[in-house]
């Protein structure tokens, strides 16, 4: 082989083995993701001082997937924006909103679950979700999007709360026929507490758009793909339904 061949072969090489690495630069290495593990029962810290929660399992679902391993931090929320920006972790799942505001400074996974409004009732209600609340008196905290909505509503009856858990306890007790709030909100308090899961239910689907996403840093667009593919992959198996039903349902 002549040097001049030999000398294209190893460029051909050379290219072709640094577009690979460039493909897979995230694939099969470990992913440092932070979440504030308070807000129950998206993520908080279990009693075995393990972080747990819908968006921990998501997590994890996406990684195997996607084939990386994933290490998460316990990062305050006060903080959690500024440490991905400084490239303290790699990527921030902690149900957070995406807003056009926060898309301006970091990239967003698609989205991966819509956490809006959603209807809690007595577990012997007959009501079924946001379309069964004519004639009903139902609850919602004061000037949340939830309260908004039921403004709108011909026939309902709105009573406001200056906090969630007085429409909860308003609930049980009968003095209202249902509320509506945050889905991860209604979770934590209708599935997750004792003095209240065996008395109320969830019904309906969310009424109101309130997508989560996975944030990474601008302009890494590879972990982005990399996350994107295994959450496609997520649900297309439909495991992000069985993580609904296990957490939120």
């Amino acid at each position: 082989m002549s040097t001049r061949k030999a000398s294209l072969l190893l460029l051909v090489v050379l290219i072709l083995t640094s577009g690979l690495l460039g493909g897979c630069q995230n694939q099969g290495k470990k992913v440092v993701v932070a979440t504030d593990a308070t807000w129950p029962p998206m993520e908080f810290v279990d009693t075995n001082k393990a972080i747990v929660g819908y968006d921990i399992d998501l997590m994890k679902a996406i990684a195997k997937e996607a084939g990386f391993e994933v290490e998460f931090k316990n990062v305050a929320w006060d903080g959690i924006f500024a440490g991905l920006a400084a490239g303290e972790y790699d990527a921030v799942i902690s149900s957070v909103t995406i807003t056009d505001e926060r898309k301006q400074e970091y990239d967003f996974s698609e989205p991966y679950i819509n956490a809006g409004q959603i209807v809690v009732t007595g577990a012997d209600s007959a009501i079924a979700g946001p379309d069964t609340l004519t004639g009903h008196t139902v609850g919602a905290q004061l000037s949340t999007t939830g309260a908004f909505a039921l403004q709108k509503m011909e026939g309902v009856t709105l009573k406001e709360y200056d906090e969630i858990g007085l429409a909860f306890e308003d609930l049980v007790a009968g003095r209202i026929d249902a509320l509506v709030c945050d889905t991860p909100v209604a979770a934590d308090y209708a599935l997750q507490r004792e003095e209240y899961k065996a008395k109320l239910k969830i019904v309906g689907d969310p009424f109101t758009d309130e997508q989560y996403g996975i944030l990474v840093q601008k302009g890494n667009a590879d972990l982005l793909a990399l996350i994107n593919k295994g959450l496609k992959a997520v649900q297309d198996k439909g495991v992000d339904k069985q993580l609904e039903d296990q957490w939120l349902r």
